[in-house]
């Protein structure tokens, strides 16, 4: 008797395993904003928050000749805070716009939300999964700078998702370093505080960025979640849950809002979503669907030396119920000159093998804007994706 084959009984084979689809999201691979003024933003993006320019793009060449020298700023950056080529992109909203009329829209304010998968083929299988759904595809192939395979699915409402494979890795300038670094030879620990790789490199090299003129108390060792206010929920939920294959964590109630928070590795959430009527009551912007976006520092010393810096230099901090961010605990919004909100935390709950959140009983009380000079431990405390680098 011929036995029907994995894919025909809905499961796929996946490096050797029986799956739902034929991919599996790993992680959060880059997220972007497009912004009414790229070099206004880098100040904020780069010299405050420690995000380092890997590459600019110019949209000139992609705008129609009627178009050009009337959208305003045309050029974006692609940055990073490790070694993936970018993590975090900014391109010029006007220009993008032109070339995209999606743009233009409140939900068009987010570039894209980019994930990772375990492979090439899976790349190739999870474009042919959703061409024979009929599911919508923006543009699929492989884009420079980074290198990454790719294809773009919207969401219902039209936030641009990208799932890839692969990402151009950069070093602190491509090379090992030189012998001639090696002056000091360290037989011990050195006496704390001691200045920083980069500031090293600095010195030897004696070229500056001037970016990176101001320097930050805090290091940015993991980027996500995404949060989305969203109008129809049960649709917005549908795609992340069923199309993208993220796992429902945790649902919360709000004073009357339903938020649900979704997963794609072991930590309690990379994606959640909240209904836009809550986007007023909270005081955040009205011009788009992002709530925030998360970055999270190398410790809670970090985090409390972040909003302590950031509110020196001028930025705007904000403080939100913690209610709304179950699995994280101290939390402070840092909003940039477009008025989105980037959410600084250090402290993600992580999910064990059988696939529950801490009960909510057993998580401490947390008031946002009384923070203690430390914080208590918990079992899954600093676990989670490492950060591969110094942390200065």
């Amino acid at each position: 008797m011929k036995r029907d084959s994995p894919a025909e009984q809905g499961e796929f084979d996946l490096g050797g395993v029986r799956w739902p689809r034929p991919f599996r999201i790993r992680r959060l691979g880059h997220f972007g904003l497009n912004v009414a003024d790229p070099e206004r933003s880098k100040d904020f993006y780069c010299r405050l928050l420690g995000f380092r320019i890997s590459d600019p793009l110019d949209f000139t060449p992609r705008l129609p000749e009627d178009k050009r020298g009337k959208v305003g700023p045309t050029i974006g950056y692609f940055a990073r805070h490790g070694t993936d080529h970018h993590s975090f992109v900014f391109f010029p909203r006007g220009a993008y716009a032109a070339v995209n009329a999606w743009a233009a829209k409140p939900q068009g304010t987010v570039n894209q939300i980019t994930w990772q998968v375990g492979s090439l083929q899976e790349i190739s299988d999870a474009f042919d999964w959703f061409t024979k759904r009929g599911k919508p595809i923006r543009r699929a192939g492989r884009d420079l700078p980074g290198s990454n395979w790719h294809f773009y699915p919207p969401d219902p409402e039209g936030h641009t998702n990208e799932l890839y494979y692969g990402i151009e890795q950069v070093g602190w300038d491509g090379y090992s370093k030189p012998r001639e670094m090696y002056g000091v030879r360290y037989a011990k620990p050195p006496q704390l505080p001691h200045k920083s790789e980069l500031a090293e490199v600095l010195d030897a090299t004696a070229q500056g960025i001037p970016i990176e003129k101001v320097a930050r108390p805090f290091k940015i060792v993991r980027h996500g979640p995404v949060r989305l206010f969203v109008e129809n929920m049960e649709a917005m939920l549908a795609f992340y849950r069923d199309d993208l294959g993220f796992t429902v964590t945790e649902e919360v109630e709000y004073q009357g809002h339903r938020c649900v928070f979704l997963r794609a590795n072991t930590e309690h959430h990379c994606m959640a979503l909240y209904p836009l009527a809550l986007r007023d009551e909270l005081g955040l912007s009205a011009h788009t669907t992002l709530m925030s976006f998360g970055l999270q520092m190398g410790s809670y010393r970090q985090l409390r030396d972040a909003v302590t810096f950031l509110k020196g230099q001028g930025a705007e901090i904000k403080y939100l119920p913690s209610e709304l961010f179950p699995g994280i605990d101290y939390c402070a919004f840092a909003i940039d000159p477009d008025g989105f909100a980037f959410q600084l935390y250090y402290y993600m709950e992580q999910i064990g093998w059988d696939g529950k959140p801490r009960p909510a009983s057993q998580r401490p009380k947390i008031d946002n804007a009384r923070w203690p000079e430390s914080a208590p431990a918990r079992s899954d405390t600093y676990l989670g994706e490492p950060f591969l680098g110094p942390l200065g």
